[in-house]
């Protein structure tokens, strides 16, 4: 699928949303949707209301010794740790930020999966799914992340917990997790059946970093390093 076919299929999703007023002082939350914000775009496959925090669970099950469901405060006793990557999303534009929480092996590490697992099933608030595998969330600088730029994850970015895999495009940085389950064998994510790459791996071509303001090449395949 060119871009300009996701750009196309991006908009006629949301723009078969109809989206309510709602106000946070009346005790609504308003709708999480997509916005071109100054320095870090707002990207969901479609619109859904923020999760409580206080009563959220990441529910993790399939192929290991020991499925469990875990309140944000029992994933912020795992080992923290931050880093600085850039966001890159396949509409040609990027964004950067410091994120922190904890390495994917810490977590496997107390749910122990079998040696049969070899992807991992990412369920999110709004119905938005993924596969990756076991391997590459092993990988050096790949982070579950419940803290954005030393506050609290914001709702529009992926709140109470998201996936940081910087070598891969955007779509394969899965935001409001829900659910994991490991898995034998993957599949296609949700944009993978409308022609996008099941593996993600940043390739070569341009990018337009929104906190840098022109233009760059991306002549490696990877994490971008500006």
């Amino acid at each position: 699928m060119k871009r300009r076919d996701f750009l196309k299929l991006a908009g006629g999703i949301a723009a078969s949303i109809v989206l309510p007023s709602c106000m946070e002082q009346s005790g609504r939350s308003k709708l999480l949707k997509n916005e071109n914000k100054p320095g870090f775009y707002i990207r969901f496959y479609k619109s859904f209301k923020p999760v409580d925090a206080s009563k959220w669970l990441l529910d993790v099950d399939g192929l290991c010794e020991n499925p469990r469901k875990f309140p944000l405060s029992s994933l912020k006793q795992i080992p923290k740790t931050s880093q600085t990557s850039r966001l890159k999303c396949v509409e040609c534009w990027s964004a950067k930020a410091k994120w922190s929480g904890f390495r994917p092996k810490a977590l496997f590490d107390i749910v122990k999966p079998s040696k049969d697992a070899r992807f991992l099933y990412f369920l999110s608030a709004d119905d938005y799914y993924e596969y990756i595998s076991i391997d590459e969330l092993l990988m050096p600088r790949v982070l579950f992340a419940y803290e954005m730029n030393d506050e609290k994850l914001p709702d529009e970015h992926g709140a109470p917990l998201r996936l940081i895999i910087p070598f891969k495009y955007g779509y394969k940085n899965v935001k409001t997790i829900m659910k994991l389950s490991f898995v034998e064998k993957g599949g296609d994510g949700y944009w993978s059946q409308f022609g996008y790459s099941a593996e993600g791996t940043i390739l070569h071509g341009e990018d337009y970093p929104l906190d840098i303001g022109e233009a760059k090449e991306i002549i490696k395949k990877g994490e971008l390093d500006y």
